[in-house]
C-alpha cells in the first residue's frame, strides 16, 4: 500500500541538520518512508492526505511511563504530598491491583498518548502485587498490539520491603530469583532486536529505595550480556539522596556507578540532582535520561539541568511518566512544559521549540537504543504525527507554524497519526472505542479506591 502525505505546511525531518521545508511530500510504502522532499509528486496512490495545514513531525517517542497509574490521578490525599508520602500512601490503593486494572490502565495511557502524537512508548511496570498473574507483562504487550502503538516495556521490578528497610508494603515485592527468571522468560518470548520491531524488551529496577544493590548489579549484567537496554529512577528528589547517602554511604548517581549502571545501554528517569562531574560521566558513555518536567514540578522535586546535559552528550528524551504524579498522559503538553521551565533558568540554559521537539523524537529513540524511529528520512519507519494547525488557538501563529504547536496550547486530538505505515488516528478519530475504555476504566478506579479505604484506614478522598 502506497500513502502520499501531499503538500504538507511544514515538514521537520529532525535528521542530523534537523532540515524543514514548506509543500512537497512524504511517501510511504508498507511500513517505511522511501521518498520525502521539496518536489509535489502525481501518480496513482492507494491513499492522499492533504497535508496543506498540517506540521508533519517524526512520531513522539515516550521514554517513561507507570501506565497503571492511570487508575489512581489526582487522589484527594496525595494531591500535594512529595515523593516519599506520595508513594506511601499511593501503595496502599496499588497494591489492590489486578489483571484487569493492568489491562484497562494500559489502554487508557497508551490511547492518550497517542492522541497526542505519541507512535512509540516505554513503560516501568515495577508493581506485581501477590493477588495478581506474574505475567503482567504479557498483558500490558497484548494491549499495545491490540491499539497499533510501538512498545518498548520494562519488566520493572522491587524486592526490597518496607521490613527490610525499602519504602513498598511486602505484598508488592517479589523474590529476586522470580524476578529474573521473569525477565529471562520475557526476552526469549518478546524480545525483537531487529529495526522496525514493534516489541523491545527492558529491564528495570524500580529504584534505589526498593532493590538491593545485588539485584541492580544483576539486571545490568543480564542486559549487557543480551545486548538489552536497562532503565530506573535517579536523583528524582533530595530525599532519595539523602536516602543514599544514609543507607549506601554515597550519592544516587554514584551508587549508580558502583552497580554497572552508568553505561550506553542504560537510560533512568529524571536526573534532577546531578552534579558537573555526574552529568559528565553520563554524557561521556551516551546514556539516556527521560526528562519528565509535569512530574518534577507536581512532585515539587526541582529543575533539572537539561542544557548541560545536552551539551555534556547525554541522550535527553521527553516522557510524561506517571498519571499519578502528572496527571495527565499528553505528550504535546510534555514538550511545551519542558521548554517552560527551562526558562526559570538563567537564558543561557532556555531550551528553544525545536530543542524540545529533538528531544520528544530522535532524542527518545537514542535513549531507547534505536535508530529506526525519530526522524523522518528515506528507510526509516513510517512513525509520523501529523498536527493541522488551522485551528482558532493557533490563530496568529503563522509566523512559525513548528514552535506554534509547542507555544500555544493545543485544544483537541492530533490529526493524522501513522505508526508503522498504518494510519491509528485520522481527522482526530483512533479506532478504539474511547466511551466505552473511559467507562470501565472509572469503576476499575472506584473499586480500587473503595478497597484501599476499608483496609488501610486512610481517608483517600
Amino acid at each position: 500500500m502506497k500513502i502520499l502525505i501531499d503538500n504538507p505546511l511544514r515538514v521537520v525531518t529532525m535528521n542530523e541538520n534537523r532540515d524543514e521545508w514548506v509543500g512537497g511530500h512524504i511517501l510511504i510504502e508498507k511500513d517505511k518512508i522511501i521518498s520525502l522532499g521539496t518536489e509535489r509528486l502525481s501518480g496513482d496512490f492507494d491513499k492522499v492526505i492533504d497535508a496543506s495545514q498540517m506540521v508533519i513531525l517524526p512520531g513522539f517517542i515516550n521514554t517513561h511511563h507507570h501506565l497503571f497509574q492511570s487508575l489512581t490521578r489526582n487522589i484527594p490525599l496525595m494531591q500535594d504530598e512529595k515523593l516519599f508520602p506520595w508513594l506511601i500512601h499511593h501503595y496502599e490503593i496499588w497494591r489492590e491491583i489486578d489483571d484487569e486494572a493492568i489491562a484497562i490502565s494500559t489502554k487508557t495511557g497508551l490511547l492518550e498518548m497517542m492522541l497526542s502524537g505519541v507512535t512509540c512508548s516505554s513503560d516501568h511496570l515495577y508493581l506485581f502485587p501477590n493477588n495478581c498473574n506474574n505475567e503482567l507483562i504479557d498483558i500490558e504487550i497484548e494491549a499495545a498490539k491490540e491499539l497499533g502503538i510501538r512498545f518498548q516495556p520494562t519488566r520493572g521490578s522491587m524486592s526490597l520491603s518496607k521490613k527490610d528497610g525499602g519504602l513498598p508494603p511486602d505484598d508488592v515485592v517479589q523474590k529476586e530469583a522470580e524476578i529474573m527468571e521473569d525477565c529471562k522468560r520475557l526476552v526469549e518470548k518478546y524480545h525483537d532486536p531487529k529495526p522496525g520491531a514493534m516489541v523491545r524488551i527492558s529491564l528495570a529496577p524500580c529504584s534505589p529505595f526498593s532493590v538491593t544493590p545485588k539485584l541492580m548489579k544483576q539486571t545490568a549484567e543480564f542486559a549487557k550480556k543480551h545486548n538489552l537496554m536497562f532503565h530506573t529512577h535517579l536523583a528524582e528528589t533530595i530525599d532519595e539522596e539523602n536516602f543514599c547517602i544514609e543507607k549506601m554511604g554515597t550519592r544516587p548517581a554514584a551508587f549508580l556507578k558502583s552497580v554497572g549502571w552508568i553505561d550506553g545501554n542504560s537510560w533512568v528517569a529524571h536526573a534532577v540532582h546531578l552534579s558537573d562531574e555526574e552529568i559528565a560521566q553520563m554524557g561521556a558513555c551516551n546514556m539516556g535520561i527521560s526528562h519528565c518536567p509535569s512530574s518534577n514540578m507536581r512532585l515539587g522535586s526541582g529543575i533539572a539541568r537539561i542544557k548541560e546535559m545536552l551539551e555534556a552528550g547525554v541522550a535527553v528524551s521527553l516522557a510524561v511518566d506517571g498519571s499519578a504524579s502528572n496527571d495527565s498522559s499528553n505528550m504535546l503538553a510534555e514538550l511545551r512544559q519542558a521548554m517552560l521551565l527551562s526558562r526559570l533558568r538563567e537564558p543561557k540554559y532556555w531550551l528553544t521549540a525545536r530543542d524540545v521537539i529533538a528531544m520528544a523524537t530522535r532524542g527518545g529513540a537514542a535513549a531507547l537504543g534505536r535508530d529506526d524511529i525519530g526522524i523522518l528520512e528515506i528507510g526509516k519507519q513510517a512513525d509520523l504525527a501529523m498536527f493541522g494547525i488551522n485551528y482558532l488557538e493557533y490563530a496568529g501563529s503563522e509566523t512559525d507554524p513548528v514552535a506554534a504547536l509547542i507555544f500555544t496550547q493545543r485544544m483537541r486530538p492530533i490529526d493524522y497519526l501513522m505508526i508503522n505505515g498504518i494510519l491509528q488516528i485520522e481527522k482526530g478519530n483512533p479506532k478504539f472505542n474511547q466511551e466505552e475504555l473511559r467507562i470501565k476504566h472509572n469503576k476499575i478506579s472506584k473499586i480500587l479506591v473503595e478497597k484501599a479505604t476499608k483496609n488501610s484506614g486512610l481517608k483517600f478522598v
